[in-house]
């Protein structure tokens, strides 16, 4: 049971990280605007890397912390 919750976590995050594309404009879950630079992936899972507007430097964000702007 527990092999077929984490398969399907890994096939959810796979599907959400296609949502992305770099050069999106996005917005944070705590309303800050920025710019996806890169989708990374490693052990934990898919995450986002965002240059904010407001601040300096790179962010990495999970994927369902983000929405993009239309």
């Amino acid at each position: 049971m527990i092999e077929k919750y984490h398969e399907f976590q890994s096939d959810s995050s796979l599907l959400h990280q296609y949502r992305f594309q770099v050069g999106d404009r996005v917005e944070t879950c705590s309303h800050c605007i920025g710019t996806v630079v890169g989708i990374e992936c490693d052990e934990m899972g898919v995450f986002i890397i965002v240059h904010l507007d407001i601040l300096p430097g790179e962010f990495a964000y999970d994927p369902y912390d983000l929405e993009i702007i239309r």
